[in-house]
């Protein structure tokens, strides 16, 4: 029999509406895993036409597939229902401009919020997601 505290934190845990994903990739060790086939299997065209169009392809590829995992570990904490990485397209309305995250149709009541660092080193992506109710 669980005890009142036990119950209490369950109670608290299965309502949550709120979960945070992060990631940082070594831009180096990134080169070695992007591959023609790796592009393929994670990004969609939108996102290979926008890594593409910078001189610094690698950087925008990095910087990307850190937005798709910090995006993928929030969703995971309140949703277990498969979810493949093309399902979370990262977009932007503009060049370089404020990131977006497109979803699948059962995932459209979460709100999503993103932000994506690089330097020559390392990129970085913070996701918040936030449940409708």
């Amino acid at each position: 029999m669980l005890s009142d505290l036990e119950n209490s934190v369950n109670q608290l845990t299965s309502q949550r509406t709120f979960a945070v994903g992060n990631d940082l990739v070594h831009i180096e060790n990134f080169k070695v895993l992007l591959c023609d086939l790796f592009k393929k299997k994670v990004y969609t065209p939108t996102e290979i036409a926008y890594c593409e169009s910078f001189s610094d392809s690698l950087q925008r590829y990095a910087s990307t597939w850190a937005a798709k995992e910090a995006v993928y570990k929030a969703i995971k904490q309140l949703d277990s229902s498969p979810l493949g990485w093309k399902k979370i397209e990262i977009t932007r309305s503009k060049k370089a401009g404020i990131p977006n995250v497109k979803l699948p149709e059962h995932l459209k009541n979460y709100e999503l919020s993103l932000s994506i660092s690089h330097d020559a080193e390392y990129a970085w992506a913070l996701a918040l997601i936030n449940a409708k109710v």
